[in-house]
């Protein structure tokens, strides 16, 4: 039997597990110190942003909230390398790379506590879609703005998020498939966490890589070490670079894992073991680029403790600025649904209104 076709599947890996490079030569954004301090202190920022929301839905102060503990590096990686008017489409966890591109702690508080404002959120000027619940949804849309940013010829991207759980939807596959047969400039990427709420990757496919999915839609396929914030980067610039430049959609899969709870209203220790989590720990992204940047001479334990110390700050205002925020009314709900309600919804609004009174 011939032979017709033949595809691989790239690996990239910088930076091992102690912060150590991995090859001669790194990326040139990867020894300069402005690019490589503001990579981390975002990092920083977005723990400390999560465990103080976390915080604040145990204490009845916040609605569920989704988690992003040990998606850091990806999460960052990747909106560092998007340009201001490229357009990304979140699913609902994605806070370091909304930070990244100009969003506001308290704005991701108010969308998890409930008001429809927490979806116009800052940012560049030709604005992010807001989040996206309904899973694998977000790669429709995406794959719309491409098309636009194609016809009228802007050299533009959308970057669009999903997890691994996602890539097991059909949205995922239709939005895969029109990426490639209409050569859209768009960037998938999967951030694998390894479970799907309580679904292990195992039990949601065969498949060797997730990567590989955009191959037979004709999309190139990468994965990446996604708690290397150096090797994220570099895939994620290259990844735009293409799609800007008119060369096609890219998959990227970003190989991590879920520290936390899918959100909190989860239990992972109702399925998942210690010792597979405490694995993990020794491999998350955080301490690894703290010990790169040790490496390089331009951090230690006291400029440590000043960015822990200036990261409260923030996040004590962000979660001040949301305390005292409006509160939205019951209405709100129904308000950004149409332009028009239909009559059954109109009934359902006006039966809250009452019920709130």
């Amino acid at each position: 039997m011939k032979t017709t076709a033949r595809f691989e599947i790239g690996y990239e890996q910088l930076l091992d597990p102690d912060g150590k490079p991995m090859v001669k030569r790194l990326p040139a954004f990867a020894n300069d110190k402005k690019t490589m301090l503001g990579l981390y202190k975002t990092m920083s920022l977005t723990r400390a942003f999560d465990t103080r929301a976390i915080a604040l839905q145990r204490t009845g102060k916040l609605g569920t909230y989704a988690s992003c503990l040990g998606h850091e590096a990806t999460h960052v990686g990747v909106g560092s390398a998007m340009a201001e008017d490229d357009v990304m489409a979140p699913s609902y966890r994605e806070y370091g790379a909304q930070f990244t591109r100009g969003v506001k702690p308290e704005q991701i508080l108010g969308y998890w506590g409930g008001s429809e404002r927490g979806n116009v959120y800052e940012g560049p000027a030709a604005g992010d879609f807001a989040w996206c619940v309904p899973i694998a949804s977000q790669c429709l849309y995406s794959a719309g703005a491409a098309l636009a940013f194609k016809t009228r010829g802007e050299k533009r991207a959308v970057v669009v998020f999903l997890g691994d759980g996602g890539t097991s939807e059909g949205a995922f596959y239709e939005g895969l498939n029109a990426a490639g047969v209409w050569d859209l400039p768009m960037v998938f990427v999967i951030v694998n966490n390894r479970w799907a709420i309580s679904v292990p990757l195992a039990r949601q496919t065969r498949a060797e890589t997730l990567a590989q999915k955009g191959l037979a839609a004709g999309v190139r396929g990468v994965q990446v070490d996604g708690n290397d914030i150096i090797a994220v980067r570099k895939v994620a610039d290259e990844a735009l670079k293409r799609a800007r430049e008119g060369k096609g959609p890219t998959v990227i899969e970003a190989l991590t894992y879920r520290l936390s709870d899918h959100t909190t209203a989860d239990d992972a220790t109702r399925y998942r073991e210690a010792k597979e989590v405490e694995a993990a720990q020794r491999k998350e992204p955080f301490v690894r680029t703290r010990k790169y940047l040790e490496s390089l001479g331009i951090w230690d334990e006291k400029k440590e403790k000043a960015l822990v110390a200036e990261n409260k700050k923030t996040v004590d205002a962000a979660v001040k600025a949301y305390q005292e925020a409006e509160r939205d009314s019951v209405a709100a709900m129904f308000d950004h649904m149409y332009a028009e309600l239909p009559d059954s919804l109109r009934e359902q609004r006006e039966a809250a209104l009452r019920e709130a009174e």
